[in-house]
């Protein structure tokens, strides 16, 4: 992986199998995503570690923490936590944040840890980016292999239903005096947003893809990766799911 993302080939992404780790090991990436709601996570994973009463000293796996943000909420929780994503440039980062009870460590979501965790977060929607969907079982038996026996998993994910019902076709997104041209559209059960702007003289384009799976989708994988699937909430605050108008769509499983 390039850490200069002028390196990245325009219009490189569709072509390329593992377009991901150039856009989320880009700076541009972390630009785009900086105003996300963090306290409103914060509010989520205090709801979730409550719901799933983690023992004391409970051992956490963020999976695909991204710079650590929310490993970081988490073991001041007082949880030991790994955090675990595919960007070297974003476990660069969080491990600046190391402490006794916080780790990271680059990792391709694909494959078990040898360690055990009595709980596995995969959080705002960090599931779903392979181009082979056999990728997206692998990653759930992966999963199901690294927790604990008393262990529990949760997949935080779009409510697909909901969001193409809200889908906003094109905006132009202004962060640290750069416009971000936004395309957003469903096709052949992916949901595309097309990210075009300029910076120093240099223009860039990338293309984020995420499969638009439903609890269908879901509960067919889970069957197949001999997981079960326990609960299932429909917002930040654990509500009920509802298909048509829930924000997200969170699953419990083990």
């Amino acid at each position: 992986m390039s850490e200069d993302p002028k390196t990245v080939i325009h219009n490189r992404e569709l072509t390329t199998k593992n377009w991901f780790t150039s856009w989320f090991d880009s700076p541009y990436y972390h630009i785009l995503y900086k105003e996300r709601n963090y306290r409103e996570a914060q509010v989520f994973m205090d709801n979730l570690t409550q719901y799933l009463n983690l023992p004391e000293k409970a051992k956490v796996l963020d999976l695909a923490c991204g710079k650590g943000r929310h490993a970081i909420y988490l073991s001041q929780l007082g949880y030991h936590v790994l955090g675990a994503d595919l960007s070297e440039n974003s476990i660069a980062e969080a491990r600046k944040n190391s402490t006794t009870n916080l780790s990271f460590e680059v990792h391709d979501m694909r494959e078990p840890f040898s360690e055990k965790f009595d709980a596995i977060f995969n959080l705002f929607t960090s599931f779903g980016y392979f181009e082979d969907e056999v990728d997206n079982l692998k990653t759930l038996r992966a999963i199901k292999e690294s927790l604990s026996e008393n262990g529990f998993a949760v997949i935080d994910f779009m409510n697909v239903n909901q969001v193409i019902e809200t889908l906003v076709p094109e905006e132009i997104k202004t962060v640290d005096q750069i416009d971000f041209h936004i395309k957003r559209y469903l096709k052949e059960r992916h949901i595309y947003k097309e990210i075009s702007f300029e910076h120093h003289g240099e223009s860039y384009h990338f293309t984020e893809k995420v499969s638009a799976f439903s609890l269908k989708d879901f509960e067919n994988m889970m069957e197949e990766a001999g997981i079960y699937l326990l609960d299932i909430f429909g917002d930040y605050q654990l509500k009920k799911f509802h298909n048509t108008n829930s924000e997200r769509l969170i699953m419990i499983f083990k």
